[in-house]
C-alpha cells in the first residue's frame, strides 16, 4: 500500500512539474486552465500598425483612401498645425484623389475628457468611414478616441477607460480604419492601442489601452518634423529617451501578474520581452547619437528624420512591454499644472508638455529601480554615453541618474519640479495622482509605496 501511495505522489509532482504551454502539453489547455496553476503570465504578444516611411509619403494618403474604398473621411488636427505644411500636403493629396471629406482642427493639446467629447460627438454626427490624423500624440489620440466612440455609440464614456477610474472594459467591436500622419518625433502614437488625456475631475491623466484602437497604418514622413520649435523637438524626444528607458527596464513579462484567464484580457502593456528589447534599446542608441543634434538644429534632416523613426522604435518596443513610473509620476505632473507657460507652444492654457513632465523624474526613478535590474540600468547609461568598465553594480542607478542628468542639463531642461511650479506642500496631490496610474506603475521593475513615491517626487524637485 505504501508503495502504491509513493507512485501516486510522484505521479502528482510529474503532473504539477509539467509545462503547461499549448507548445509543451501532449492536449490543448485553454489560457483559463494554464492559468489555474500559475499567478504571473506565460506569454507575451507583440501588436503593431503598418508603418510606412519616406521623405514626401504623405502625398500618398489620398491614393491610400481610394483603396480603402473611402466615401466621407474625418481628418483630425489642431488649429496650429491646420495652417501649415504637414496638414496642407495631406489635404492637397485629399484632393487630388477627389476624396470626399471633413476637417476637425479643435483638438486641444494635452488633451481632456471634455476635449475628447467634443471631438466624439463630431465624429457621431457623420458617418464617416475612415479616419485620418495629422498631428503629435494629442491629434492622434483623440482621433482614436473618435473612431472608438463613434463605432460604439452606446457605450458610456468610461466603460473604456483605464480602470480604476474607468471601467476597463475589453473592446470586442470592429473599429473603421485609421491612418495616423504623427508630425511630432515622440509619442509614438502612431504605432500604439493607447490614447493618453487629463481626467479633469482627478486632474490627472488617464487612458483607453486597447490593441483595438491602433492605427490601421502609420505614415512617418520626416519633412513634417523640421516644422517642429526647438523645444517641442526636445520635449517630444525626452518622451522616446523615456519609452526606450522604461520598456527597456520594465518588469518582465513573465513576472507580471495576474495570469489572464483568457487572451483578449491580456493588457497592451505586457511587461519587457525579448522581441520589445530589440526596439527600446535601438531607440535609445539612435536618441544617444541624434537628439542633441535635432534640437539644435531645426533644418538637420538626418537628425530630425532618425529621431522620428526612434519614435516609431520605441513606440513598437513600449507599445507592446509598457512603461512604468516616469511615466506613471508623470500624469498628475501635467494634470495639476498651475501657471507654467511652455517655449515654442502656441496654447491658451497652462502647460507642462508630456515628455518634460516624464523626464524631470527620469533621474530619480533610476536611481529608484536600478537595484532589480542593474545590468540593464548600466547598459542604458553606457548607450548614453558613461564610461561604465569600473562601474560596480550597486552604482548602476547613481551612473544612469548622472549620466541622465548631464543630458538634460546640455539641452536646457528646467532645474526640475520647481522650476515648472510646484513645491513641497504638492507633494501629497502629486502622489495622490499617480496612485490611480497601476496599469503603468505595476510594471516598474521594483515595488514601491506612496512613502517612496513622496520620495521620489521631492528628489525631483532640483535636477542639478
Amino acid at each position: 500500500m505504501a508503495g502504491r501511495d509513493r507512485v501516486a505522489h510522484l505521479l502528482r509532482q510529474l503532473a504539477t512539474a509539467a509545462c503547461r504551454c499549448p507548445a509543451h502539453s501532449n492536449t490543448y489547455h485553454q489560457a483559463a486552465e494554464t492559468c489555474t496553476v500559475r499567478s504571473t503570465d506565460y506569454a507575451f504578444e507583440m501588436a503593431s500598425s503598418n508603418i510606412r516611411y519616406g521623405e514626401g509619403v504623405s502625398r500618398e494618403i489620398g491614393m491610400d483612401l481610394q483603396n480603402l474604398g473611402a466615401r466621407n473621411v474625418c481628418l483630425m488636427t489642431d488649429k496650429n498645425l491646420s495652417g501649415l505644411p504637414p496638414v496642407k500636403s495631406v489635404l492637397e493629396s485629399l484632393v487630388r484623389n477627389g476624396v470626399n471629406f471633413k476637417v476637425y482642427d479643435n483638438v486641444r493639446v494635452e488633451p481632456t475628457d471634455s476635449s475628447f467629447k467634443e471631438a466624439i460627438s463630431f465624429a457621431k454626427k457623420e458617418a464617416f468611414d475612415v479616419f485620418v490624423a495629422v498631428g503629435g500624440g494629442s491629434v492622434i489620440d483623440t482621433c482614436k478616441a473618435a473612431n472608438l466612440y463613434a463605432c460604439h455609440p452606446d457605450a458610456d464614456f468610461l466603460d473604456f477607460v483605464n480602470a480604476p477610474i474607468g471601467k476597463g472594459k475589453p473592446i470586442t467591436g470592429a473599429l473603421k480604419p485609421l491612418i495616423a500622419v504623427p508630425t511630432t518625433a515622440g509619442t509614438g502614437s502612431e504605432t500604439t492601442g493607447v490614447a493618453i488625456f487629463d481626467y479633469e475631475p482627478l486632474r490627472a491623466k488617464t487612458g483607453i489601452a486597447s490593441r483595438a484602437i491602433r492605427p490601421t497604418l502609420g505614415i512617418v514622413d520626416p519633412v513634417h518634423t523640421l516644422s517642429m520649435p526647438a523645444r517641442v523637438a526636445a520635449n517630444s524626444g525626452f518622451d522616446v529617451l523615456c519609452h526606450a528607458l522604461e520598456s527597456y527596464t520594465a518588469l518582465p513579462y513573465n513576472e507580471r501578474s495576474p495570469c489572464p484567464p483568457n487572451p483578449i484580457n491580456r493588457p497592451a502593456y505586457q511587461g519587457s520581452n525579448p522581441i520589445s528589447d530589440v526596439w527600446s534599446r535601438h531607440a535609445l542608441n539612435v536618441v544617444a547619437k541624434y537628439m542633441k543634434r535635432a534640437v539644435r538644429d531645426p533644418e538637420d534632416m538626418e537628425a530630425r528624420s532618425s529621431m522620428h523613426l526612434a519614435s516609431v522604435f520605441a513606440g513598437i518596443g513600449f507599445g507592446n512591454a509598457g512603461v512604468h513610473l516616469c511615466h506613471g509620476m508623470s500624469y498628475p505632473i501635467a494634470g495639476n499644472v498651475k501657471t507654467h507657460t511652455a517655449e515654442g507652444y502656441s496654447v491658451d492654457h497652462p502647460l507642462v508638455p508630456h515628455g518634460l513632465s516624464v523626464v524631470l523624474t527620469s533621474p530619480a526613478v533610476f536611481n529608484f529601480t536600478a537595484p532589480m535590474c542593474p545590468e540593464r540600468h548600466l547598459d542604458a547609461a553606457e548607450i548614453l554615453g558613461a564610461d561604465i568598465r569600473q562601474v560596480k553594480k550597486a552604482d548602476a542607478g547613481a551612473v544612469l541618474a548622472d549620466t541622465l542628468r548631464h543630458f538634460l542639463f546640455d539641452l536646457k531642461v528646467e532645474d526640475g519640479l520647481e522650476a515648472v511650479g510646484y513645491s513641497k506642500d504638492d507633494i501629497p496631490a502629486l502622489v495622490k495622482g499617480t496612485i490611480p496610474q497601476e496599469r503603468v506603475t505595476k510594471l516598474s521593475p521594483r515595488e514601491h509605496t506612496e512613502e517612496d513615491l513622496s520620495q521620489l517626487f521631492e528628489a525631483s524637485m532640483k535636477l542639478y
